[in-house]
């Protein structure tokens, strides 16, 4: 396991090849959650000195006809949420009390902002500005990352 030297204030990501090793870290408030890719837990837990870096596009898989999410961060302040979007999926129109900034790791969406279309390739990212509505489409399969900022 790869540990970074540097702080993190918030969120550590840490991988786990065995149950027992799992057990172990319950103590000291770790979430697991599974990582289908390879079948190895992945937890999270806030508050921490220390950070494994992940591949957010392995934390969370397409499945045929739908829509996938997986919440990373839930704070009072905001959360972090992964999608994957399977081709010609999405979500309808809606408005949020908060700003939300929509980063695409891969693939293609369509995100309607206040009536206007917007193309987001993978790299890509795009605000949502808070109290106007917007709707996204997977043009192609694609996987993005939801910061949204409450406070």
């Amino acid at each position: 396991m790869l540990w970074s030297t540097q702080p993190a204030p918030l969120l550590v990501l840490a991988r786990f090849e065995d149950r027992k090793q799992l057990t172990k870290n319950k103590s000291h408030g770790v979430t697991p959650f599974w990582h289908n890719d390879t079948r190895s837990r992945v937890t999270v837990t806030f508050g921490a000195r220390r950070a494994l870096v992940a591949k957010a596009p392995e934390l969370v898989n397409y499945q045929d006809g739908a829509v996938v999410s997986r919440e990373i961060v839930k704070k009072p302040t905001g959360n972090v949420t992964l999608f994957a979007f399977d081709e010609g999926q999405g979500l309808s129109e809606h408005t949020a009390p908060f700003d939300a900034l929509a980063q695409v790791v891969e693939g293609e969406a369509e995100i309607l902002i206040s009536g206007q279309p917007h193309r987001v390739l993978g790299g890509e990212m795009i605000l949502m500005p808070a109290g106007q509505p917007h709707a996204l489409k997977a043009t192609k399969r694609f996987k993005m990352i939801l910061t949204m900022i409450r406070s």
